[in-house]
């Protein structure tokens, strides 16, 4: 098996780094390398950090970018694997590693594969929609498209040395970098098996500012695109209802009516915003990050009954 190294980026993570890293060290794949690129925690992150094996490398707030923070843990690391974990995520189960670099194991031409993502009790319901629509049951070693999520990703380092992360963009490092690996014929694979928690208990300023980021970043990558007023009056409409449907079947409906509204509106008037040029979005990425869940209803990463170890982690 290649030998793996795991970058984190973080910032204030004193809530979720312990979780990640104490779930890092009960995987089946053992003696990884672990790199945590700060950008300057004020908070008891890296005391926190260091009572765990790993490496800090620090870069400054003013230097940070999301693509410069991943190149610095990058080219410190001595993995063949680069995975990527956001700070503020955790598994589930012992084999999330050994799940999530199947694809690259097992395929040559794979470049990246990153895994299915779940919330947690914190998660705002409109955000569960995001990552059941954004990760499916389904896993997929060749989707044909560049959408990946460098919270739950592996590279192969190689490929990094040969496309190193845009130190410009504002977001949405991991699209570009796909983009420009698929152009070559590479492949992205999708390993659904391979699944995390991911939290975000944001306040409506912070989801705004979020998707307002990532759309600048989108326009950046792709010059001629564009939201229109008209995708975002229409994307916002039936996304809503999209959520209302959902948390009406889920039994969940009172008391999130409120939450649904205002993600939503803060998600797309971000976007919006973000979005203020010529061109279009072509339909694939539009469908993949702006359409609604749609009416179907699966559970999202089922497991095999009896044939996976949950990690135990101490409340």
């Amino acid at each position: 098996m290649s030998k793996v190294s795991i970058i984190i980026r973080c910032y204030n993570e004193e809530e979720h780094i312990g979780r990640l890293l104490s779930g890092i060290l009960q995987q089946t794949v053992k003696d990884v390398e672990i790199i945590l690129v700060d950008s300057g925690s004020t908070d008891a992150t890296l005391s926190i950090a260091c009572r765990y094996p790993m490496r800090v490398l620090h870069i400054s707030p003013k230097e940070f970018s999301f693509g410069r923070s991943l190149n610095k843990g990058c080219a410190a690391a001595h993995g063949d694997l680069l995975v990527f974990a956001s700070a503020h995520v955790y598994p589930l189960y012992e084999d999330w590693l050994e799940k999530l670099i199947d694809p690259l194991e097992l395929d040559p031409k794979v470049a990246l594969s990153y895994g299915g993502q779940r919330g947690d009790e914190r998660t705002k319901y409109s955000e569960h929609q995001v990552f059941a629509h954004w990760f499916p049951p389904e896993a997929d070693y060749d989707q044909g498209h560049p959408f990946c999520n460098n919270a739950n990703a592996v590279v192969r380092r190689k490929l990094w040395e040969r496309f190193p992360y845009d130190e410009q963009v504002t977001g949405l490092e991991d699209l570009d970098w796909a983009r420009r690996v698929t152009a070559q014929g590479y492949k992205i694979a999708y390993a659904a098996e391979a699944v995390i928690v991911h939290v975000h208990n944001e306040t409506p300023r912070r989801i705004y500012n979020r998707y307002h980021r990532e759309a600048i970043a989108h326009k950046l990558i792709f010059p001629d695109q564009r939201f229109s007023s008209t995708d975002f009056v229409r994307l916002f409409a039936t996304n809503v209802a999209s959520d209302l449907y959902h948390a009406r079947r889920d039994r969940v409906l009172l008391g999130n009516g409120k939450s649904i509204f205002t993600f939503r509106l803060m998600q797309f008037w971000g976007t919006y915003k973000g979005f203020r040029q010529h061109g279009t979005i072509s339909r694939q990425l539009k469908q993949t990050f702006y359409y609604p869940r749609g009416l179907s209803r699966t559970t999202p990463n089922p497991d095999p009954a009896g044939s996976r170890a949950l990690i135990k982690y101490e409340h």
